[in-house]
């Protein structure tokens, strides 16, 4: 499966994002789906996490509350809804495509990447 996100910008402290993730070249519905986030100098991080059906979602402790991830498997698309950003959230952010039956927090458990997007946030 590819994966290509998008959405991501510059942005208030206080404001919101809507980032997308648009998978191609396989049915998004055999994967678990995960947001994840870099700044340079620092490990990949776990964002947040749903599964095929999206029943069930996981999320970084720093983000419940703010940011919501939700899927529609007939457009591919994954989304990450991003609101009450703070300057703490600027990075780098992927979507990963897990093939595991198990919800995963670990960049290991996840099979296939996306181009990452920029998400800026001013204080």
């Amino acid at each position: 499966v590819q994966l290509q996100a998008s959405g991501g910008g510059l942005v208030q402290a206080g404001g919101s994002l809507r980032l997308s993730c648009a998978a191609s070249g396989r049915a998004l519905s055999m994967y678990n789906m995960g947001w994840f986030r870099q700044v340079p100098g620092k490990e990949r991080e776990f964002v947040a996490a749903i599964t095929r059906r999206g029943v069930y979602t996981y999320y970084k402790d720093s983000v419940k509350g703010r940011f919501t991830i939700s899927r529609d498997n007939a457009k591919s698309t994954v989304i990450l809804q991003m609101n009450s950003l703070n300057v703490e959230d600027t990075a780098v952010y992927y979507c990963a495509a897990d093939y595991a039956d198990a919800l995963a927090r670990d960049t290991k458990s996840y099979d296939y990447w996306g181009t990452g997007t920029q998400v800026t946030v001013s204080s």
